[in-house]
């Protein structure tokens, strides 16, 4: 019989972990499921900051709540 080979003693290396599954990133047509009651928070905040970004000027309140309700349903994807 021929004789085995011994191996060179040689550290093993460890084991190699598992890498973990990324999540897929949100495609284009996604969209945040927001109630009507969070929805209506998002826009009077953010109608509240455009109004403070001009000093409060009076007038603009129908502008800053329409423009603020358009930004925030194209950043939920409504």
């Amino acid at each position: 019989m021929a004789a085995k080979k011994e191996r060179a003693a040689s550290p093993r290396s460890a084991p190699r972990k598992a890498k973990k599954p990324t999540p897929p990133a949100m495609a284009d047509e996604a969209r945040a499921e927001v109630s009507l009651d969070e929805l209506q928070k998002l826009i009077s905040e953010a109608a509240y900051y455009r109004a403070k970004s001009r000093g409060f000027e009076p007038g603009h309140e129908l502008d800053d709540w329409f423009e603020a309700e358009a930004e925030v349903r194209k950043r939920i994807g409504a």
